[in-house]
């Protein structure tokens, strides 16, 4: 017990000294009978510094609504590795809102998601298994790290995943130029949370494993409130006229790497996907 005193003063003694020191911590505001986390802010500015090292956990890069456990596409050969495992839904309210036609094109895209073919690359299969670029909301709950680095004006933030890369623009908002895999980023600051407005996008990405997937009308509203020191809710609204019957929204913590030296390391998955994409061509010549 003693033990845990002289801790617990010591914990707080050096909390004490670190925001006293740093002077970047604002206080907690009590709201009713809850907190309000007041991130530090970044230097020079009135926003939350929300640079780090993040990962979402969970189950929803294999299926963002409820889904059980699954074998998996290689039982017999992987074992448990390919088990799908079971997860709830990430999707306020359970389901997307899909066009009728839509959920018959999620079901195709489901049964084929492991189909290559050479030379339809772009549209048929998941683009994740063939190495290409995630695409925004995806990239952020697959099952590896991202990094936020935060300035004034823009803020980058690379993935683990391919080295996928994307920048927010906080200033001079413009449309996107072309058609990109990871769209084209807006942001402004709502209080403490970072809204992002994310277009242009070329529709060849899915949103997980299962098949759900949307056209190159989407438009996705991303919503990064800190709420703790470790801790970033993050949602994101997605809008397609061409696919869904109304606007709907995912929702889910971000957790901060808090292990000693956390850094991103390389994931360059072109060379390991080259036989499992072109393949049959080598076969055939």
């Amino acid at each position: 017990m003693r033990h845990r005193i002289k801790g617990s003063i010591l914990a707080v003694g050096v909390a004490t000294a670190v925001v006293v020191a740093v002077g970047t911590f604002w206080p907690a505001e009590t709201e009713g009978q809850g907190v309000v986390y007041q991130a530090p802010r970044l230097m020079g500015t009135p926003n939350p510094d929300l640079n780090g090292i993040w990962q979402s956990l969970g189950t929803a890069h294999w299926d963002i609504e409820d889904h059980g456990v699954e074998p998996g596409p290689f039982p017999t050969l992987v074992g448990t590795w390919g088990v799908q495992p079971a997860g709830q839904s990430i999707v306020t309210g359970g389901r997307i809102p899909y066009q009728d036609w839509a959920l018959e094109k999620r079901r195709e895209n489901r049964e084929t998601r492991l189909t290559v073919d050479p030379e339809e690359l772009s549209t048929q299969g998941d683009p994740e298994a063939k190495c290409m670029m995630p695409g925004i909301p995806r990239a952020t709950y697959l099952p590896f790290p991202f990094q936020i680095i935060q300035s004034r004006g823009k803020i980058l933030v690379a993935y683990q995943f391919n080295v996928a890369k994307r920048t927010i623009h906080m200033e001079n908002h413009t449309e996107a130029p072309i058609d990109f895999w990871m769209g084209w980023s807006n942001g402004h600051w709502e209080g403490d949370t970072l809204v992002v407005d994310v277009t242009g996008f070329n529709g060849l990405t899915w949103l997980d494993r299962a098949g759900n997937f949307h056209s190159e009308a989407l438009h996705v509203v991303e919503r990064f409130t800190p709420i703790g020191p470790h801790h970033i809710m993050y949602e994101a609204t997605l809008e397609d006229p061409n696919v869904y019957t109304e606007p709907w929204t995912i929702r889910m913590p971000l957790y901060r790497r808090l292990e000693e030296n956390a850094q991103l390391l390389e994931f360059r998955c072109v060379d390991i996907v080259e036989e499992f994409v072109y393949g049959s061509l080598t076969k055939a010549g």
